[in-house]
């Protein structure tokens, strides 16, 4: 099985990928063997990778990465490189190798020390692979100061530096970066896509993948999430009972606060999983000894974990409410889609009578103003206003129509 597996629906972008992946190993074989580089190459130095959520940006970056480190002795014969089974490949796919730098942040923002750290290793010559490879999964979340840092070496790359840009859109980068990247664009797959894939690679009942494939409208995370995890599927089953408890101000803002309250439940959770490890680590890193008592000096960097830990904890109940209102958008859109006798399928049959009736009782202008308001919330949750207002807002206007 070859890197380009793992594109679920995207031909396009696989053969250009790939196409660039043949490129770059004539290019690095032409400077070993000091011969002239072809000016046909496809390669660049600087790629960013857009689509919507679920697409598979950071699946690509990483099978690119995979195929620019590939070792297999096909290439020779004319085979393509991403052949999934040397140790480049292996070792970039899982994330070991010394010469492939995975970025993800579970914080709400990546500051400038830690683009200053990534622009200091993409200096660096390949310690043992054809390419140093920095895959920035989460180029959107880069502070205005962060991208300024990485601006530069985008401009002034090492020779054989690679750096892979992930972000839902080119409005999500500074234009400066952008101009200096190839953009591919992803789409979302097909929903018959990412059930077969659930069913090959998951195991999952071709009957469950083929409805939370068409639950989830092709976002391939979400629908193995809510395929394998029972309590996602219990809190999106609430949230697509959320219209019909909007009935009144006081149905109202208690579906508000419940939303709220889903969305904490998960960030303690994660908290749970992760924190508690986390601040042992460092304390027995630090000496911390018996009863609890560290060196001095050390308060430091106790006070730098438990800063990070409150942010990861803000960002995981964003994600919660954002996918929650997600779901929710879906509902209106299925209503909207009844409404106007639209071919497009409908995601959610699992209460298909209560989207009948919705349809019925409601004109195709509120429904369309019901959906506003959920973006209006989903902006407003971006720009850091209180949650728990901003959903009281979206709830009073989703009973107002």
């Amino acid at each position: 099985m070859s890197v380009w597996d793992d594109l679920v629906g995207q031909d396009r972008v696989s053969a250009q990928l790939s196409a660039a992946a043949r490129d770059a190993d004539a290019l690095v074989t032409a400077v070993a063997a000091d011969t002239p580089v072809p000016d046909s190459s496809k390669m660049t130095h600087a790629w960013l990778f857009t689509g919507p959520p679920g697409s598979g940006r950071s699946t690509a970056a990483r099978a690119f990465a995979a195929a620019l480190q590939c070792t297999s002795p096909d290439r020779a014969l004319g085979g393509v490189p991403g052949c999934g089974f040397c140790d480049g490949c292996h070792t970039s796919l899982v994330g070991t190798h010394a010469d492939v730098e995975v970025v993800r942040t579970d914080l709400l923002s990546i500051g400038v020390k830690e683009t200053r750290e990534l622009v200091r290793r993409a200096q660096l010559s390949p310690a043992v692979g054809r390419w140093q490879v920095i895959v920035l999964e989460d180029a959107d979340r880069l502070t205005e100061g962060a991208g300024n840092v990485l601006l530069k070496a985008v401009e002034e790359p090492a020779p054989r530096t690679v750096w892979l840009l992930c972000a839902p859109s080119l409005e999500d980068v500074l234009p400066t970066i952008r101009s200096r990247c190839r953009h591919l664009t992803l789409r979302t797959p097909p929903v018959e896509a990412v059930a077969d894939v659930l069913v090959r690679r998951d195991g999952i009942e071709p009957d469950v993948a083929a409805a939370v494939a068409r639950a989830t409208q092709g976002h391939i995370g979400r629908a193995r999430r809510l395929a394998t995890d029972p309590r996602a599927r219990e809190r999106r089953a609430a949230v697509l009972k959320l219209p019909l408890r909007v009935q009144e101000i006081g149905g109202c803002l208690k579906a508000a606060q419940e939303l709220i309250d889903t969305a904490s439940d998960d960030a303690k959770q994660v908290a749970e999983d992760v924190d508690v490890k986390e601040t042992e680590d460092l304390k027995a890193a630090l000496g911390g000894g018996q009863g609890g008592r560290m060196p001095r000096g050390t308060a430091g960097a106790m006070k730098e974990l438990e800063d990070r830990q409150k942010r990861r904890k803000t960002r995981t109940q964003r994600d919660s409410l954002d996918l929650a209102l997600i779901d929710l958008t879906g509902v209106y859109r299925d209503v909207l889609a009844l409404q106007l006798g639209s071919r497009v399928a409908i995601a959610n049959t699992e209460v298909q009578d209560m989207l009948e009736r919705m349809a019925l009782g409601a004109s195709p202008e509120s429904t369309l103003r019901r959906i506003e308001a959920i973006g209006a919330c989903r902006t407003a949750l971006d720009r850091n206003v209180a949650p728990l207002l901003a959903v009281e807002a979206m709830t009073v206007a989703l009973r107002a129509g």
